[in-house]
């Protein structure tokens, strides 16, 4: 028997929670100030795929905005909850980690911006269908001593476009979770996504996305065109 086999997400969590401008030069290439305190947001699960499965860029946006229309890739460090975690301490909150993955933020910059200047969320830029790849496995906390000193990198087409590591996080994995439990709880199989570093930029159908992250791996995925 012969054929491809295919990796389905890694992980399905119940809530995806996510950073905004978590590296500096994020920030300053969005023109936006650099956080004091964790920008935070939520992920739909719905928009999970997993490995080589396709992104599909959405009709309406090309409909809407036509040339103008933007859909970017974010690559991002995910933090996964091993156990219920409210109200928790920074210097203890490595031990509510379960492991890391890779994930793809994509987003709707169209409507992003949209949402922004009406001061509104920025939930449905963010959470479209097939907006969240995540993958291609999952590495357990005891893997990686240190998840605060990894390479992290997006291609499009082989080329780079985003190039950084963790050990520029403005918030480190500790503050995140402190400042997260403080509002809720997480639950194990929860997700935090990271933040992006700067580079994002669009991405077209036909566009191949290679996110990596070291000691965790590749996860890539095409983006397609919408069917009709």
């Amino acid at each position: 028997m012969t054929g491809k086999v295919k990796l389905l997400p890694p992980i399905l969590p119940g809530k995806i929670i996510a950073l905004g401008r978590n590296f500096a030069k994020h920030a300053k290439e969005q023109n936006a100030p650099v956080p004091v305190e964790p920008i935070i947001f939520e992920k739909a699960a719905s928009s999970i795929i997993g490995h080589d499965s396709p992104v599909v860029y959405p009709s309406f946006m090309v409909k809407e905005f036509k040339n103008e229309a933007r859909v970017d890739h974010e690559v991002e460090l995910a933090v996964i909850i091993g156990k219920k975690a409210s109200k928790v301490k920074a210097k203890d909150a490595m031990k509510y980690v379960f492991g890391y993955t890779i994930i793809n933020d994509v987003s709707a910059r169209n409507i992003q911006e949209i949402d922004f200047k009406k001061t509104q969320p920025w939930f449905r830029s963010k959470c479209i269908d097939t907006f969240c790849p995540i993958g291609p496995l999952v590495v357990t906390k005891d893997e990686i001593k240190n998840p605060h000193n990894l390479n992290v990198e997006l291609r499009v087409n082989g080329k780079i476009r985003q190039s950084d590591s963790t050990k520029n996080f403005i918030f480190k994995i500790p503050e995140m979770i402190e400042y997260i439990t403080k509002y809720l709880t997480l639950l194990p199989g929860d997700v935090i996504s990271t933040g992006t570093p700067d580079g994002i930029s669009p991405v077209f159908p036909g566009d191949v996305m290679e996110a990596e992250i070291e000691k965790i791996g590749v996860l890539r995925n095409k983006v397609v065109k919408e069917k009709y």
